[in-house]
């Protein structure tokens, strides 16, 4: 007889006991960026309060003993009895779902914090947490330990000041590791304050001898774009910049310079939509129309521009601030909203003609430049056509050095990119047939972050790339057509294979990005070091796991063979440490905060050779494997 399945096989968790039987519905993994959501949730609430106006300076601590307090100077949660609950409202605030000031528009007119789950989900998972909160002329405190209440709301004494301390450990039983990456936390700070113009925020290490970061732009948006376009020729002096504040406020600042990349970064509600929505939507089909208008207008030139042709060397920042914003997902990544398409359209129609108007000589800047970025446009379309008629991809053929594995389902599929014909020999002959290709490179590719579209669109390595992968590019770009659901670079562990990977990686993510944001990238992690004595023979991938090694053997007797390169491994070696799926390591390569990634391709790829020194100087002491 099979099991009965009555009432009682129905499990009810009451209270959080759902956050903690199943963490991730709610901040999305128990992993690093789980752990951070917590400091996110706790800093939202309180730039919430800065958003209506009521706080101007928040700061988080990072505590020696592994927890974290997240500090602000805002109204204080408030404590009185709730008349429906009869409990303290902060205690309900900190152990019920869907409770919070965000359902109305009375307590904040906008917030980043939309449902109520956040700090109460912050308790649920940290192995104690204290809340203090300053208000009505007393200090109050309570503590809670894994989402239940551990002490009554008590009174600490008189104060003056008035804000909310939220003090909590995240429960290690609950998260693979639990401490807190300064940098990671100090990124999203500045991001906030560059978003909220005269919003101080702070980053206190304790576990670093109190270090301290503040972060504070009175020039909000205009600072963030000038922060985005540092070590890059502008085009014009000031950012061009639009406020309109309603209903809905709409914020946007732009410059450009004279790359030839594009960086539109989009916020609704601070909250940083990477997937884009109907405000940046807007925005775009109004700066295409704005400025074909004006070169017709004017006379400039006889010429269309089509929306990338507008958007080349162009960094842009677009805020709104939304009462009742529609996220697509759960992960609030992109904005839904019909009605900001619309608003955000005219906002940026009406605004920037009358900038152009306004601004004669910086309006005739931008349409030069766009009218020569339509031109190399063109001539990348020729560069492509020509690539595709030499490859003959309408008949469906591949590169010719591609060896294609027999697979045909591309979640099955992996290719290889190898430097170099020798290593790519090894790796076809070390391969699976069935599901694993090998695409040889010959050298360096171009490092795109230098180059036009038609210098790009030129280079055989970059279309046998492109042809290979399946998913065309830019415009025509389709993830859909995507022939391998991995993608992996296999480079040499020394300073020219890091080179060759740099320079892929950054291709990858100017103009195949989606394959990143997919997780359909990875880098190949082959050893550094083989160490044999007599049968006992292992493979060893950094200088810190050899020295692991000989702290509990005696080196007498071994002979170490350090890997200067692929090339050095025989087919069986290549196979058994980098290509057999049951025993290779791979990295992923994601894009944890795109504002970082594009300073860092920038700097490290960029023509400007002073913030490279900077960054070069600023991280030698942490620099590894270093060939002399």
């Amino acid at each position: 007889m099979p099991e009965s399945y009555r009432a009682e096989s129905i499990t009810v968790l009451k209270d959080l006991e759902a956050v903690r039987k199943r963490p991730s519905m709610y901040i999305g993994d128990t992993g690093l960026r789980g752990l951070h959501h917590l400091v996110y949730e706790a800093v939202d609430n309180a730039v919430d309060e800065a958003m209506g106006g009521n706080c101007d300076k928040i700061i988080v601590t990072l505590h020696t003993n592994g927890s974290v307090s997240v500090q602000d100077n805002g109204r204080g949660i408030p404590v009185d009895i709730h008349p429906g609950e009869g409990k303290p409202a902060v205690e309900i605030v900190l152990t019920m779902l869907h409770a919070g000031g965000k359902f109305d528009h009375k307590t904040y007119k906008v917030s980043g914090g939309l449902h109520g789950v956040g700090i109460s989900v912050v308790n649920a998972l940290s192995s104690f947490l204290e809340v203090t909160v300053c208000r009505d002329g007393n200090k109050y405190c309570q503590r809670f330990e894994r989402g239940k209440k551990a002490s009554d709301l008590i009174i600490l004494g008189p104060s003056e000041d008035r804000g909310t301390i939220i003090s909590f450990l995240p429960d290690q039983g609950i998260f693979e590791q639990t401490s807190f990456d300064a940098t990671t936390l100090s990124t999203r700070l500045q991001e906030i304050a560059f978003l909220n113009a005269g919003l101080s925020l702070s980053l206190i290490d304790e576990r670093n001898g109190g270090t301290k970061q503040t972060f504070c732009y009175e020039g909000g948006l205009v600072s963030f774009v000038e922060y985005l376009n540092k070590g890059k020729a502008a085009v014009f002096a000031e950012p061009i910049y639009f406020l309109k504040d309603d209903l809905i406020t709409v914020e946007i600042a732009m410059q450009y310079n004279e790359g030839f990349t594009s960086v539109v970064h989009s916020f609704c509600n601070n909250i940083n939509t990477i997937e884009g929505g109907t405000h940046e939507e807007g925005w775009r089909t109004s700066l295409t129309r704005v400025i074909n208008d004006y070169i017709k207008k004017n006379k400039i030139a006889d010429i269309r521009l089509s929306g990338e042709d507008v958007r080349e060397g162009l960094v842009a920042v677009i805020s709104v601030k939304v009462p009742d914003p529609q996220f697509e997902g759960q992960t609030k990544t992109k904005l839904g909203n019909s009605q900001v398409r619309g608003l955000v359209s005219s906002i940026v129609f009406d605004k920037l003609s009358t900038y152009l108007e306004e601004h004669a000589q910086v309006a005739r800047a931008i349409c030069a430049k766009c009218v020569s970025s339509a031109r190399v446009r063109e001539a990348a379309r020729r560069a492509r056509d020509l690539a595709r008629r030499k490859s003959a991809l309408d008949s469906g053929s591949l590169p010719g050095k591609l060896a294609d594995c027999q697979e045909r389902d591309p979640a099955k599929c992996e290719l290889f990119l190898v430097e170099g014909d020798s290593a790519g020999g090894s790796a076809k002959q070390a391969r699976s047939r069935e599901f694993q290709a090998v695409l040889p490179l010959r050298g360096k590719i171009l490092n795109v972050e230098k180059a036009r579209l038609d210098k790009i669109f030129r280079n055989s390595e970059i279309i046998t790339i492109i042809i290979a992968a399946g998913t065309g590019v830019r415009e025509e770009f389709l993830i859909s057509k995507l022939r391998y659901h991995k993608l992996i670079l296999m480079c040499d562990a020394d300073v020219d294979g890091n080179h060759i990977t740099t320079l892929l990686l950054t291709f990858f993510y100017r103009y195949l990005r989606p394959i990143i944001e997919g997780g359909y990238l990875y880098i190949a992690m082959p050893p550094l070091y083989r160490v044999k004595k007599g049968k006992l023979e292992k493979y060893i991938y950094n200088d810190l796991e050899l020295e692991g090694f000989f702290s509990e053997q005696d080196k007498e007797g071994f002979s170490i063979q350090r890997y200067k390169g692929l090339g050095e491994m025989n087919p069986e070696q290549l196979w058994e440490t980098t290509m057999d799926p049951s025993l290779r390591k791979l990295k992923q390569v994601t894009i944890e905060d795109a504002v970082v990634a594009d300073e860092l391709f920038s700097v490290l790829m960029g023509d400007d050779v002073e913030p490279r020194r900077a960054f070069i100087s600023k991280y030698a002491k942490e620099a590894r494997n270093i060939d002399i």
